[in-house]
């Protein structure tokens, strides 16, 4: 069992953190926010009052933050990890971010004898806190297979996708399959409200068949209770969006559908929705479509 030190319990770091206690990893938990350690201390980990005296004594330390700036807030400067955490400990970072920065992040933890892993996650809220997150990890083999213990304990599906930044350019995929889904579902919906269909009736059937699917499954109720509480909330699906446009532009791929589910994203952004569950795409797509009979 590892000394872990988790720095961001949001959304997805505070189950994930409670996941890692449960598995029996002695956690020790940083959030800007103090008061979002409580289920972390809760579950039996620890709070820390600041980065450097949660990563001090850490084998592990694991950043789940909403972006690319604030990985480089957390690891970088006199108060940030690498100049705090031990030679020879393992960084494990779980946010979704482009994958250059986390190519430079791990060049630069070479200078720390720092460890680095980008192991950006798939699953949403309710996935984090089921413990079944799909782990997409770029990095070296070896420290791939030295923090599977760890990854087993908050995904179910593992895999090591290749060198430094693969694994957040699997996930940019991962954002590119989620937002057209979204979309189309948030078409067939409306469809099926206009239509006069029984929603609940339709939903059942289209998911046992090959309309089936896990954003799906996953969202069904917040179409059929038109509510967005956020699991993922459609600001960090915007982000993403962005990190997968650039990416693919770099490597010259032509994605013309990802596209059009990346505008809907920017309007739901637009009129107010960022702090929502994405799913509210439905609402984008309602105001496109008119009022229901």
């Amino acid at each position: 069992m590892a000394d872990i030190a988790f720095i961001g319990l949001g959304i997805m770091g505070s189950p994930m953190a409670v996941n890692l206690v449960r598995a029996g990893h002695r956690v020790t938990g940083w959030n800007r926010t103090p008061e979002k350690a409580a289920p972390l201390v809760e579950a039996g980990g620890k709070a820390a009052a600041s980065i450097a005296e949660a990563v001090r004594d850490a084998d592990v330390v694991i950043t789940m933050v909403p972006a690319g700036p604030q990985v480089e807030q957390v690891a970088y400067g006199p108060d940030g990890i690498l100049a705090h955490a031990r030679p020879g400990a393992l960084l494990i970072d779980h946010s979704s971010i482009p994958p250059h920065i986390s190519v430079a992040l791990a060049e630069k933890a070479k200078e720390y004898r720092v460890r680095v892993l980008d192991a950006p996650v798939s699953g949403g809220e309710a996935g984090a806190v089921e413990g079944v997150l799909s782990v997409m990890v770029g990095g070296d083999p070896a420290d791939f297979e030295a923090a599977r213990p760890v990854f087993e304990a908050v995904g179910r599906t593992v895999v090591h996708c290749g060198p430094h930044g693969s694994g957040q350019t699997v996930k940019a995929a991962n954002q590119m399959i989620v937002a057209v889904n979204l979309q189309a579902c948030a078409e067939a919906v409306t469809f099926l409200r206009k239509s006069g269909v029984d929603l609940a009736a339709a939903l059942e059937v289209l998911g046992g068949g090959l309309a089936g699917s896990t954003v799906l499954a996953r969202k069904k109720d917040n179409f059929l209770r038109n509510e967005f509480t956020p699991g993922f909330k459609v600001a960090l699906h915007h982000k993403d969006m962005g990190i997968a446009a650039h990416a693919a532009r770099a490597v010259g791929a032509v994605v013309p559908v990802t596209a059009v589910a990346a505008q809907q994203i920017a309007t739901a952004q637009a009129n107010g929705w960022g702090e929502l569950d994405h799913s509210v795409l439905l609402r984008v797509v309602e105001q496109l479509s008119g009022p229901t009979d």
